[in-house]
C-alpha cells in the first residue's frame, strides 16, 4: 500500500517546513512529529495541499512558493487607521504589536500595529506572510485512504 499518491481522500503523515528564501524557517516539524491531515480538511491551505498532489510516501521536494500562491499579495486595502482612543488606555501600541479585533461576523482576525503618529494608529490586517515568497519543504511519510466520517 506504500504507493497511494497523495490525493483528495488521503490521510498524509508528513514533515514540513515552510522557510524564507534566505533560509529562515518561519514553521516546521522536522525537528518535532510529523503532522498528519487529510487532503481538503483544511488544516493546510489548498495551494500547499496543491504541491502535495501526487507525491508518495518516502517522497522529498522543495518548493518555491510564489505571494499569490502562499498568503497573497499585501494589499494596501487591508490597512485601517484608528483613534488612540478606540483602544483601552493601558494597551500597549507601537509597531510591532499584534492586536485582535473580531470582524463584522465576530471571527477573530489579528492586526498588526504598522504606524502610532499623534493620536492616528494605523493597523495593517494583512496576513503577516502576504507579499513573500516561500520555500515549503516536504517529505511524505506515508499516505492512506482516509477513513470514511461517518
Amino acid at each position: 500500500m506504500k504507493e497511494l499518491p497523495v490525493d483528495k481522500g488521503t490521510r498524509v503523515k508528513l514533515h514540513f517546513a515552510l522557510k524564507f528564501p534566505d533560509g529562515e524557517v518561519i514553521d516546521s516539524t522536522f525537528e518535532k512529529e510529523p503532522a498528519t491531515l487529510e487532503i481538503g480538511d483544511d488544516n493546510l491551505p489548498e495551494n500547499f495541499e496543491a504541491y502535495l498532489m501526487g507525491m508518495k510516501a518516502g517522497d522529498r521536494e522543495s518548493y518555491e512558493v510564489p505571494p499569490e500562491k502562499a498568503f497573497g499579495q499585501h494589499n494596501p486595502n487591508n490597512l485601517q487607521t484608528f483613534k488612540r482612543h478606540e483602544f483601552s488606555a493601558d494597551m500597549v501600541l507601537e509597531p510591532g504589536v499584534m492586536i485582535s479585533f473580531a470582524d463584522a461576523r465576530q471571527s477573530e482576525l489579528p492586526g498588526v500595529v504598522s504606524r502610532v503618529e499623534g493620536d492616528e494608529v494605523e493597523v495593517d490586517f494583512n496576513h503577516p506572510l502576504a507579499g513573500r515568497t516561500l520555500t515549503f519543504e516536504v517529505e511524505i511519510i506515508d499516505v492512506e485512504p482516509a477513513k470514511p466520517t461517518h
